[in-house]
């Protein structure tokens, strides 16, 4: 997998969720505001939760549409605290299996 450069660094994106409409989504790791794409709050992402970093956007995307699903399909209005470091060492495991 081929990782973006914005010089040195590796580009960084936050898996992370709007506090309006609750959608998960994803922003730049520099960025500090984003508007929801569902309903158009402004998300500060200081002060959201960030569920993971991923080195890359198709990535995020791909994590995006997965946890969407898995709260539609639990129902569930948020993942647990097990749930995020369970995601966490689940992306950690791919990231090392890709070198």
């Amino acid at each position: 997998m081929r990782h973006e450069i914005i010089g040195n660094v590796p580009a960084g994106y936050l898996v992370l969720r709007c506090g309006g409409c609750k959608t998960f989504t994803y922003v730049d790791r520099f960025q500090e505001w984003k508007l929801c794409p569902v309903c158009g709050a402004t998300i500060d992402v200081r002060r959201s939760s960030h569920y993971l970093e991923v080195e890359d956007f198709r990535v995020a995307e791909n994590i995006v549409a997965q946890l969407e699903q898995h709260i539609h399909r639990t129902r569930k209005k948020d993942l647990s605290i097990e749930e995020r470091e369970q995601l966490r060492a689940q992306y950690t495991e791919w990231i090392r299996g890709q070198t």
